[in-house]
């Protein structure tokens, strides 16, 4: 199940600097970026939508024309009430809409339309029977889209939401266009010149990664300052990770590290919830020089955490209520459910702390289970969980969840040894002493399954 929290942290349950997915502030517009990060080696997470903000009323074009028959009849009556949450996706309406908006000065009523556009485009792909008619026509709203973002980007007075969308269009290779990370840097990096927040923390994630341009750890931390100093929840989070661990050429400064933390706390939603995980972790050491020890509010933070779906923070509180900390009694259903939470987001740690349960069960709560028990830890060491490897390799020693297979335990032992995994060495130095004789290895107590044995 793993050491209880309060003492050493488990590997994988602090977010790490350099495997962090930083998620899109709200600031950011909607077309898909390729420089938002996730933890190593797992699945990239899905694009956001292409379009992000409604069709306001006031760049609407009118509903009735003169000199059509149809509406024209109607002109004395009054005109129902367009669903403004729902706008028409209707040929009629697109060249009504693009009639209004060429007297329009205003470059975001022009960008608005140009996003409505690629909504239209694909409402319509998706819902036309002709899908010959529909592709074409969409690919001609796509063009026209693209047409209007690219002059609003690059002509006269650059407009920096325009800038930062086709950023993320070539960073990603969205609306056919071929990825091209160092055009992408370009537009960012003249967004940023501008005060466009997103467009600054971009900048300084391309500068630290070294895409699309060279890594340049000093102008990184002053692009991640600069996009915080403009309200980027996630550059706020980086900012104070840097200067908290002295990282990217920087002193370390845990009191403004700190403040970082706290105003990115603040902020915290579904998209960016790690800077609550941090404080939370800060507060629940004794005897820090940092921050008071308040295992309570340490609770608190991960909770709120948790309930925003961040699995790290959902791993812990699992943890809390297995072992009674932190304020947290000892309460099985409740920690079976956070670690399952977690868990079926593919949050490794949490596999295999439900594995555990399922090894032993939970009277009342949850039945014991050999076939579950060996599945969740195979999943986490799938990913390369040494823990989870040992786990696997033991089960198939005993003949847990699986039939006893002496060479497939030694397999997932060696796979845990290799990443230094001591138990695994022991076991594979007994097995060798032994040779191939099978062991006769009793099934492990609850409290074996925890501290000493398997799950751990």
């Amino acid at each position: 199940m793993g050491p209880p929290p309060g003492g050493n942290t488990p590997s994988g349950s602090r977010p790490e600097f350099y495997h962090q997915r930083i998620a899109p502030s709200p600031s950011a517009s909607a077309a898909s970026g390729s420089y938002y990060y996730q933890p190593a080696g797992q699945t990239q997470y899905p694009n956001p939508p292409l379009s992000d903000s409604p069709v306001t009323d006031d760049m609407r074009p009118p509903l009735l024309r003169s000199g059509t028959s149809a509406l024209g009849a109607l002109s004395s009556q009054k005109s129902k009430a367009v669903d403004l949450s729902s706008p028409p996706y209707t040929k009629d309406y697109i060249d009504q809409y693009r009639q209004r908006i060429k007297a329009d000065p205003d470059p975001e009523a022009h960008f608005l339309f140009a996003k409505y556009l690629i909504d239209a485009a694909k409402h319509i792909r998706n819902m036309t029977q002709d899908q010959r008619a529909a592709k074409k026509y969409s690919e001609l709203l796509i063009g026209e889209s693209l047409k209007v973002i690219r002059r609003l980007a690059t002509q006269g007075d650059p407009y920096a939401e325009a800038q930062f969308f086709l950023a993320n269009c070539h960073g990603s290779g969205a609306l056919g266009l071929q990825i091209d990370h160092e055009r992408a840097y370009h537009l960012y990096l003249q967004a940023a010149k501008q005060n466009h927040a997103a467009a600054s923390y971009r900048v300084a994630v391309c500068n630290d990664m070294g895409i699309g341009t060279k890594k340049e750890p000093t102008r990184a931390a002053a692009f991640y300052r600069k996009a915080a100093s403009l309200g980027d929840t996630s550059a706020m989070y980086k900012l104070g990770m840097i200067l908290l661990h002295g990282l990217l050429d920087q002193q370390k400064n845990p009191r403004e590290a700190i403040g970082w933390l706290k105003r990115a706390a603040e902020q915290a939603d579904e998209d960016n919830p790690h800077a609550l995980h941090e404080l939370g972790l800060l507060h629940e050491v004794p005897n820090s020089q940092l921050v008071p020890y308040d295992p309570a509010y340490a609770k608190a933070l991960f909770t709120q955490a948790a309930q925003l779906g961040y699995t790290a923070s959902q791993f812990k509180l699992g943890q809390c209520y297995e072992y009674g900390s932190l304020t947290c009694p000892i309460d099985p259903r409740r920690s079976i459910a956070w670690y399952t939470k977690a868990a079926e987001k593919g949050y490794s740690e949490a596999e295999l702390a439900l594995s555990g349960w399922y090894l032993t069960g939970s009277e009342g709560v949850l039945k014991q289970s050999d076939s579950e028990a060996y599945l969740w830890a195979r999943r986490a060491a799938n990913k390369g969980l040494s823990k989870a490897e040992y786990a696997v390799g033991y089960y198939a020693e005993v003949g847990i969840g699986i039939k006893q297979d002496i060479e497939f335990a030694r397999k997932w032992y060696m796979r845990a040894a290799a990443q230094g995994n001591k138990r695994a060495m022991n076991r594979l130095t007994e097995m060798k002493r032994i040779g191939n004789k099978r062991t006769n290895m009793a099934r492990p107590t609850r409290q074996e399954a925890k501290d000493e044995c398997v799950i751990s």
